[in-house]
């Protein structure tokens, strides 16, 4: 009789990831839970923040702890972004999922993950919300408490563009606040 560890090795043999991760630089992402992955992007926009000097912060509790669960993820230049991390799929778009419009947030930040590169799209939450970010399919049948955003690479800026794409938006939310 085999041994259902046996079994599972077994069944864990017949799947990988796409090709394209093999050797890729940011590989040992796919190997990193979806709450992880949504953990390194918020990460990874905080250390993006501090290289270029933007004015940024979290919400925290009054001891001053990081809360997880909060409408927004992390204020930038004084404007509260959920963010979003996915990587590439096999056709080359990102899905980001668990986009919810019900929460308290200014705008949207989104990160893309590729085998070599890094993409990002951000968006007011009034563009989200009326479909000037892209379309949005809900993610629960019957339900449109959640939903997904899939972007293809070419419409997501190099992440090369993040400091001066942000300054942009901030800009726009501060004119139309006015």
């Amino acid at each position: 009789m085999t041994s259902p560890a046996d079994l599972l090795h077994g069944v864990l043999a017949q799947y990988s990831n796409a090709q394209k991760w093999d050797n890729a630089a940011f590989g040992k992402i796919k190997l990193l839970s979806n709450t992880n992955i949504g953990d390194v992007g918020q990460d990874f926009v905080e250390a993006l923040c501090r290289e270029f000097a933007l004015k940024h912060s979290f919400p925290t509790t009054a001891d001053g702890h990081r809360l997880k669960q909060h409408p927004w993820d992390i204020e930038i230049l004084d404007v509260t972004f959920e963010v979003k991390t996915a990587t590439e799929d096999v056709s080359g778009a990102f899905q980001f999922n668990h986009v919810r419009y019900h929460r308290e947030y200014q705008a949207l930040l989104c990160v893309g993950i590729a085998p070599n590169e890094i993409v990002f799209g951000a968006w007011s939450k009034a563009d989200v919300v009326t479909g000037k970010a892209g379309h949005l399919v809900t993610m629960d049948k019957g339900s449109s408490a959640t939903h997904k955003l899939t972007k293809k690479k070419r419409d997501l800026y190099p992440i090369s563009e993040f400091e001066s794409h942000m300054r942009r938006l901030v800009d726009s939310l501060r004119q139309r606040s006015e």
